[in-house]
């Protein structure tokens, strides 16, 4: 028997930062090697995401209930995996994949195949004795990513009047991983303090930014250019902005129609957010527009690509969804210039792996990502190093489940010492 063979794998149902159940699933390999991987999940999904398993028992937290994903792990995946050499991690998400038997493992629950992908690979990555940021991208992992931090929430993440889902400090002109930290959570704070002089909420949202009712979304953005200035940084130069629009959930249902009713904006077609877009990137510090159209607008998300992707960073993310199918239509068709990347999208770490090399072939970027519904699990944080996108986001400054990721990528960059490179 190998030395890294599982001997084990097993599962339960945990609780995630909104306190809705998720996976962990527990891995031992042959050597005596433990370890665990946590799931996420989100509030904002793709359409053609791969499927989270729930019970749908409404008796046990109104049908969202994971024992099913739970007894699948340890009843239906786990046996057939006894044995096998932990280190093939392409292999086992294949026999996963196999296993499911379906396109979006909705039998079996991707829920329960990436708690596994995850716990295999961090173990095998234990049992080597190495940083799993190095298990999984080579010997030259060490870029840290630029934390994009989101620093106001609206749309699906919160209950307030803003349209845009995320508003992100993005510290791009800073020296090193911890001082860009330390840009960006230094701004959090100071929007707090104008946030409380105007009288405003500063509760916050799901992924940790604050979630007041601004007057529209442009006075979000410049509350933000104020915090920035205020904090002691140039707007545009040291900390930049990022959005993401998730305008899926502003759509009217209608390809090319929206209807941004939180902020009282009104309805618009594609063609006058194209126009809107124009007008706040000439105006403000933008570098980074995630799904500015909607899932379904394919020609509304080329055409925002073609009028700005030269200027900025288009990035899909429920157009796209991790999946390399959707992104190579992207790339045929000029739909972005870069993919947003979500572990629990696709629902495995090698499927994951190859939808971020097929962004780097094409010369697109990507862009790392968290959930809205994140656990304290800091994978994602190795995961970023390795992946060697440039850039991460994984929630504000608030919220231990966000703070594990960086207080990992801290420790990351400690470890790396000088090797560490940080950068646009």
């Amino acid at each position: 028997m190998k030395r890294s063979t599982i001997s084990k794998i097993r599962a339960m149902e945990i609780l995630d930062s909104r306190g809705n159940p998720t996976v962990r699933v527990f891995v031992e390999l042959s050597d005596g090697t433990e370890s665990c991987a946590s799931v996420p999940s989100g509030a904002s999904t793709g359409e053609n995401e791969a499927v989270e398993l729930r019970d749908g028992d409404n008796s046990r937290y109104a049908g969202k209930g994971v024992i099913k994903a739970v007894s699948n792990v340890t009843e239906i995946i786990g046996p057939p995996l006894i044995g096998v050499d932990a280190s093939e991690q392409a292999l086992i998400d294949r026999l996963m994949i196999e296993m499911d038997g379906t396109e979006n493992k909705s039998k079996l629950g991707a829920n329960a195949i990436l708690g596994v992908s995850m716990a295999v690979a961090r173990a095998a990555a234990q049992s080597a004795r190495i940083p799993l940021y190095q298990y999984l991208g080579g010997v030259g992992a060490r870029r840290l990513p630029i934390p994009c931090m989101n620093i106001v929430n609206g749309g699906q993440h919160a209950d307030n009047s803003v349209d845009v889902q995320e508003f992100m400090a993005v510290p791009i002109g800073a020296p090193s991983f911890h001082e860009g930290l330390r840009y960006v959570a230094e701004t959090f704070h100071i929007l707090k303090g104008l946030l409380k002089a105007r009288g405003l909420s500063t509760g916050v949202g799901d992924e940790g930014g604050f979630a007041p009712n601004f007057s529209s979304n442009e006075d979000a953005i410049e509350t933000i250019v104020q915090a920035i200035e205020k904090a002691g940084y140039k707007p545009g130069d040291e900390i930049a902005i990022a959005l993401d629009s998730a305008a899926t959930s502003f759509s009217s249902g209608t390809v090319g129609e929206y209807d941004l009713n939180r902020s009282r904006a009104g309805k618009m077609s594609s063609n006058d957010l194209i126009a809107l877009a124009g007008e706040w990137i000439e105006k403000y510090p933008i570098v980074l527009w995630e799904d500015p159209l909607a899932e379904a607008d394919w020609e509304g998300f080329r055409q925002f690509t073609a009028n700005h992707g030269k200027k900025i960073e288009v990035v899909g993310d429920d157009i796209f969804v991790t999946n390399t199918r959707y992104i190579a239509r992207g790339i045929k068709e000029g739909t972005a210039n870069s993919a947003l990347i979500k572990l629990n999208q696709i629902g495995t770490v090698s499927e994951t792996i190859e939808a971020v090399r097929m962004c780097r072939d094409a010369g697109w970027r990507y862009f790392l990502s968290h959930r809205s519904g994140e656990t304290e699990d800091p994978f994602l944080a190795d995961f970023a190093v390795a992946m060697d996108g440039g850039h991460l986001k994984t929630g504000s400054a608030c919220r231990s489940e966000r703070i594990a990721k960086y207080n990992r990528l801290l420790e990351i960059e400690q470890d790396l010492g000088e090797g560490a490179l940080y950068y646009w």
